[in-house]
């Protein structure tokens, strides 16, 4: 997985553990594509401090995954169901019996809801 688009996940899951300045510009870099330049005009700060913030705030949101794991186990449940609906979908189609179909589509649903 690319690192912006993990580090944009990661983001999403422990981003209000951060200091409010870390989590605004890693949200501005990452999700709002601005530049160091432009988010330290925006702050009236210097690019090299927009750039320490950004460098400490990712190496906290590591840390946090590397410890809690939310995004490992996520990304493996997601994973798990979709093998999940794969099999139920091979299933439908061999089986020809109304109830079995009915039952069947009503576990993709709740499936599909989780992912």
């Amino acid at each position: 997985m690319d690192k912006n688009v993990k580090i944009s996940i990661l983001s999403e899951l422990y981003g209000k553990l951060l200091t409010e300045k870390q989590e605004q510009f890693i949200n501005d870099y990452y999700n709002n594509d601005l530049s160091l330049s432009e988010i330290a005009e925006n702050n009236n700060i210097t690019r090299q401090a927009v750039r320490d913030i950004l460098k400490k705030g990712e190496k906290k949101l590591f840390e946090y995954e590397e410890k809690l794991m939310f995004m490992k186990r996520t990304l493996n449940q997601e994973k798990r169901i979709e093998k999940v609906l794969l099999e139920l979908t091979k299933i439908q189609k061999e089986y020809s019996d109304k109830q079995v179909a009915n039952v069947l589509e009503n576990i993709k649903k709740e499936l599909n809801s989780l992912v």
